[in-house]
């Protein structure tokens, strides 16, 4: 592991963004082979997000090739409501830039069943080959479905 220290958060979302960004350049993805990367939510990686998004803009990034996988969800609140993680990335990150809908995976707090929920989720994550990099945030740990 290796620390990095920054002045303020706006270096440290933009130091996180070129990683992240260099690491899906330098994979190369294409039609078969997959960047797969875990993403956290809340106010920590939103810095992070925005860099992203301008990257894409740019044209220096394409998440045409990219899986992701979000660590959480609330259990309970409709994914259409507009403090579930599900609206949070879908408002702040997926639809700025153009990952396949069916390559962005959300757990699903409102499922019957939350174990097989998980289980599903982990199954997917392992046909997609792992996670490549996982980006975690600063309270990423204690919230899971």
């Amino acid at each position: 592991m290796r620390l990095v220290i920054l002045e303020d958060y706006d270096q440290a979302s933009e130091w996180a963004a070129k990683y992240i960004c260099n690491r899906i350049i330098q994979f190369k993805p294409s039609q078969g082979r997959y960047f797969t990367l875990g993403l956290p939510t809340g106010s920590t990686p939103l810095g992070c997000y925005k860099k992203l998004i301008e990257y894409h803009k740019n044209g220096d990034l394409s998440f045409k090739y990219v899986k992701t996988f979000n660590m959480d969800e609330y259990v309970g609140l409709p994914r259409n409501h507009p403090e579930s993680y599900h609206s949070y990335m879908w408002n702040n990150f997926f639809k700025h830039i153009d990952i396949d809908p069916n390559n962005a995976h959300i757990l699903d707090g409102n499922a019957p069943d939350l174990q097989a929920e998980c289980d599903a989720f982990e199954k997917k994550i392992e046909e997609a080959g792992g996670i490549d990099l996982f980006v975690g945030g600063d309270d990423s740990y204690n919230r899971r479905t």
